[in-house]
């Protein structure tokens, strides 16, 4: 047996959730397109990678009402998350820390049927928006914002993140950006969500388990480095000078390249129209110029294509999220796929147990420890 460094274009399961082919995503089906040009809803796409079909009006209506029920949390969770709010913890700690606590409280979590799994998975879903909110507001010194049931799931976060209620066009950016972000195919945290799932523990472990993946800064987080790059960039002052001693030193620039995409990372274009609509004529859009500039220079110099992590950095930073929580609006997102690929998993479970390569000695004799 030989092994790929990385497990690189083996392929682990079959799923029916996402699909990455010919430098094209799609969701059941549904190329990301669709989605984009007909301004659907995060909440439809969420029942889709769930359900594997498109919601009704009313299976839509339904569901939106079954999550909107569920937006609260308790005041031991609050509680829970202020006492975590020092400056010292990262972020995706907390998020991973609290969502175990969901599990703590839910006097079902250790019930393995699929109906009780789909009414944990609505929480879970619902319930991590209000989670990241209260978070934010509480380490900046602030009341955390109650959630409102009347508001979509993108309007509500914006919402409780800053107090007011968000306009058009940030609710259709951040609703956009959500779906973008949903599902990914096989990608770190959701092979280890389903590696756990597979040994049939219950939801929320699945989960915590894919957070704890994010978290690392291989997977998650690029797009907080994105941001601190063109902050860096706009303080210099001289966007080709900064990139080329970066690229003397051999340090990576963020949010180039990509494990899959080879020609292009279809999301990316999106996001760079959602740059482009929030910051045109405001002082933010220098943010979208700088953008630009460091995409042609990497583009020619480089042959590197942006990805997904690159203009969601210029997107986020307008909604008002700061840099440093980046990452936690990433799995808010990315949660919808970890649970989708949890429910498949379990429908058609075996437990995934790979082999090793092993590539050190053997048959060494053993020296008893008086004559070493």
């Amino acid at each position: 047996m030989t092994a790929s460094m990385g497990l690189k274009d083996m392929i682990a399961c079959d799923t029916r959730i996402s699909a990455i082919e010919n430098d094209e995503l799609s969701y059941a089906g549904y190329n990301i397109s669709e989605f984009m040009d007909n301004n659907a809803s995060f909440e439809e796409v969420i029942y889709l990678l769930w359900n594997l079909h498109l919601p009704t009006q009313i299976e839509l209506n339904q569901f939106e009402e079954k999550l909107r029920a569920e937006y609260a949390i308790s005041d031991a969770v609050e509680q829970c998350i202020l006492i975590q709010s020092r400056k010292h913890l990262h972020p995706m700690s907390v998020l991973r820390s609290t969502v175990s606590l969901l599990g703590v409280y839910n006097i079902h979590a250790e019930e393995n049927s699929l109906e009780v799994m789909y009414d944990q998975s609505i929480q879970i879903m619902a319930k991590v928006p209000t989670i990241i909110a209260t978070f934010a507001r509480l380490r900046q010194g602030l009341t955390p914002i109650a959630p409102r049931e009347d508001l979509g799931f993108a309007a509500n976060f914006l919402y409780m993140l800053k107090g007011e209620e968000p306009t058009e066009l940030e609710v259709r950016a951040f609703n956009k950006a959500l779906i973008l972000h949903a599902d990914h195919e096989l990608n770190a945290s959701t092979f280890a969500a389903r590696v756990t799932a597979s040994t049939l523990t219950d939801i929320y472990s699945c989960v915590t388990t894919a957070i704890g993946t994010l978290k690392g800064s291989l997977h998650g987080g690029a797009n907080e480095r994105v941001f601190d790059m063109l902050m860096d960039i706009r303080e210099s002052g001289d966007t080709e000078s900064y990139l080329r001693q970066k690229l003397d030193s051999k340090e990576k620039i963020m949010g180039f390249g990509h494990r899959v995409y080879k020609t292009v990372d279809p999301r990316q274009k999106y996001l760079k129209e959602m740059a482009l609509a929030l910051t045109q004529g405001t002082d933010d859009e220098e943010f979208y110029n700088l953008s630009q500039e460091v995409e042609d220079f990497i583009r020619h110099e480089k042959g590197l294509i942006p990805n997904v992590d690159f203009y969601s950095a210029t997107v986020y930073h307008v909604l008002g999220i700061d840099s440093d929580i980046f990452t936690l609006i990433f799995a808010m997102s990315r949660m919808a796929g970890w649970i989708a690929h949890v429910q498949e998993q379990k429908k058609n479970n075996k437990l995934i147990r790979p082999r090793s390569h092993y590539a050190g000695q053997m048959e060494l004799v053993y020296i008893p420890i008086n004559r070493r």
